[in-house]
């Protein structure tokens, strides 16, 4: 089997990237494998090379509906038959999707876990061939992760109808922990763990302990040549930092998930033809957008884990080349973070009572609803039942965890169409109703598969072809809907609600208190490790993140801010650690004055050193002094 042949055809690359062909040839051989490649790895390459190469359908289960679509589109770009089931699809495109995957050529299936473990997939699915079950962004399947998601916990269940067929787990941000237990709970017949590691050389971290974040930005972007990327937590003030960079003479925009689509699409390909210099946004930008010459990425806002931070920051120098990975922070952030984390698990009661109104903001009687997909509109929910609209989101995100729906941002969800009789039986439509006729060909000459597949269709692309206003194109397809000769869905670029269980009563919805307890509990030790990253001025940042990682064999980087710092004191890193571990020590044993500490040392180095070393701790306030001229240390 040539891989090499297939990776040039269909991507143009003559070579894999390290690691790969190896994750590749594992499940080729039948073998279930977990894939841990950093932000930028080329993670979907590992299931897409071998879905082509292997006869019949690779599925792919992922929780992130933009990057399937865009994956499905470029698949079908590149001559791959590929399709996608989303939350917002109707019945029959759903029902269509599937026969196409049991009875067609089509080569990949995208789904959420949520649809993945639904009666109508799992009855089909035996009669699927399917090569390989592809679980992108496996660390959601761990309650140790830092994004569980329980309806991942179910995907091991499918395994019984497909028997024969390999796992492959991929993620780019895994602790010892959760590798394990991704293993587990996808049933994994045997170990088999590519990793490669998360140290990125080239990508310097910076840490600024900053009052002025805005000029210290600034500074950044004029010294900093290429384009960038500016994380901050608010939409408001994505907005508010875009104009400040534009009014500074730095080509900036801003971009979040309230955007529509066109206004989405051109700001992201404004950045990436380098039109736009900056980018200032949520976390809504860069999941799937693969930039390689992005030199550096800014947060100005504390992340709440290490794991986001490090994907967010990974999104710099994939191209290999220097790049900076800076985070600004003062200490009100840190009580921002704190409070964040607290009102990011509403109590348990107000959660259940976002559930209710939701059912009752719809209608839906107790014992219905499953499935259904409806528009939503945040602020105005929470407005009609006099809720925090910040609380209503992070209930609805418990909520989806736990199973009881799905919530979709707003995207672009264009028209469709498909014919829902043949050809002869559409033929005789035409002369019995010759006022359709004439647009029906046009229908036939614009699209093709329009009777195998839901086709994506433009109604301005329309009018423009026919001479007819757009509205009256609206008009005849949803005419042609209403006597069931096509199946038209309108395009929606509003947010979606799925309940993917029946509603029920407040009294029967469960959520475990100590389920609620751990998860946030786990999520502030998420938290705690980032603060202790952000305010430790004492260990090499990649050292820091490697660790965190499980890598705890790495050498410091020496071009971080940290590592910069101890270079200035002239000692080596090894008599840098051996000069603090002696101080440390010292000062906690007993009370000691400066004047006394070096004499007293135990080490065999020259004073020179031991006083710089002494004087960094200082002067990053690891060592203090007080009144009596006591020596105190403040930094584990």
């Amino acid at each position: 089997m040539d891989l090499h042949a297939i990776l040039l055809k269909y991507w143009g690359f003559s070579s894999f990237r390290p690691l790969q062909e190896d994750i590749i040839r594992s499940v080729i051989d039948g073998r279930d494998t977990l894939a841990l490649l950093p932000t930028g790895g080329g993670k979907s390459l590992c299931y897409q090379v071998p879905g082509v190469a292997l006869e019949g359908l690779c599925i792919v289960v992922s929780p992130l509906i933009a990057l399937m679509k865009d994956q499905v589109q470029a698949l079908k770009e590149k001559g791959i038959k590929a399709t996608g089931i989303y939350h917002g699809m109707s019945r029959v495109e759903i029902d269509k999707a599937v026969d196409n995957c049991v009875y067609g050529d089509v080569k990949f299936l995208y789904l959420s876990p949520e649809r993945l473990t639904t009666d109508l997939i799992r009855s089909r699915m035996e009669k699927m061939n399917v090569n390989l079950l592809a679980v992108d962004e496996s660390h959601c399947i761990s309650q140790w992760g830092y994004d569980f998601r329980p309806p991942y916990l179910r995907i091991a269940e499918i395994r019984t109808l497909i028997p024969n067929t390999p796992v492959l787990a991929l993620t780019a941000t895994a602790t010892p922990q959760v590798v394990n237990d991704i293993q587990e709970k996808l049933l994994f017949s045997s170990p088999k763990v590519f990793q490669k590691s998360f140290e990125r050389k080239n990508l310097a971290y910076v840490v600024f302990r900053e009052e002025d974040k805005l000029n210290r930005l600034l500074k950044i972007c004029r010294n900093v040549p290429g384009t960038g990327v500016v994380y901050v937590r608010n939409r408001k003030r994505t907005r508010e930092i875009a104009r400040w960079l534009e009014q500074q003479g730095v080509s900036a925009d801003f971009y979040h998930a309230g955007l529509t689509t066109l206004e989405r699409d051109t700001k992201q390909n404004a950045w990436m033809k380098e039109r736009t210099r900056i980018v200032v946004s949520t976390n809504a930008f860069g999941m799937g957008i693969d930039k390689p010459n992005v030199r550096f990425v800014v947060h100005m806002d504390l992340p709440d884990s290490p794991e986001a931070y490090f994907q967010e920051a990974g999104r710099a120098g994939r191209d290999g080349k220097k790049a900076y990975a800076i985070l600004l922070f003062n200490e009100s952030d840190i009580m921002d973070l704190k409070e964040f984390h607290e009102r990011s698990f509403p109590p348990l009661k107000l959660i259940k009572r976002v559930y209710t109104c939701l059912g009752n903001y719809y209608q839906l009687a107790i014992g219905s609803g499953k499935d259904q997909s409806m528009p939503f509109e945040l602020t105005t929910f929470a407005k009609n039942y006099g809720m925090d609209p910040f609380v209503v989101f992070n209930a609805l995100g418990f909520l989806e965890k736990e199973g009881y729906l799905a919530v979709s941002e707003a995207m672009s969800n264009p028209s469709r169409i498909m014919f829902l009789v043949n050809n002869e039986t559409l033929y005789r439509f035409q002369v019995a109703n010759p006022g359709y006729d004439a647009f029906i060909e046009l229908l036939l000459r614009s699209y093709s598969g329009l009777f195998s597949e839901f086709t994506k269709i433009r109604e301005t692309d329309i009018a423009k072809r026919s001479g007819i206003p757009k509205d009256n194109v609206h008009k005849m397809l949803s005419e042609l809907h209403d006597m069931q000769i096509l199946h038209y869905k309108k395009q929606n670029e509003q947010p979606l609600i799925t309940f993917l269980e029946e509603r029920m009563s407040e009294a029967d919805l469960t959520i475990s208190k100590s389920v609620y307890k751990e998860r946030k509990a786990f999520a502030g030790k998420r938290m705690n490790a980032m603060l202790d990253y952000a305010r430790s001025s004492n260990r090499c940042r990649s050292l820091n993140l490697l660790a965190y990682f499980g890598e705890t064999d790495a050498l410091r980087c020496g071009q971080c801010d940290v590592c910069l710092e101890k270079n200035k004191t002239g000692v080596s890193s090894y008599e840098f650690d051996q000069i603090r571990d002696l101080v440390r020590q010292k000062i906690r044993e007993e009370q000691v004055r400066l004047e006394s500490l070096i004499h007293e040392l135990d080490i065999r180095l020259s004073e020179k050193k031991v006083i710089n070393v002494i004087r960094h701790l200082q002067d990053k306030g690891i060592i203090t002094t007080d009144r009596e001229g006591i020596l105190h240390w403040n930094n584990s």
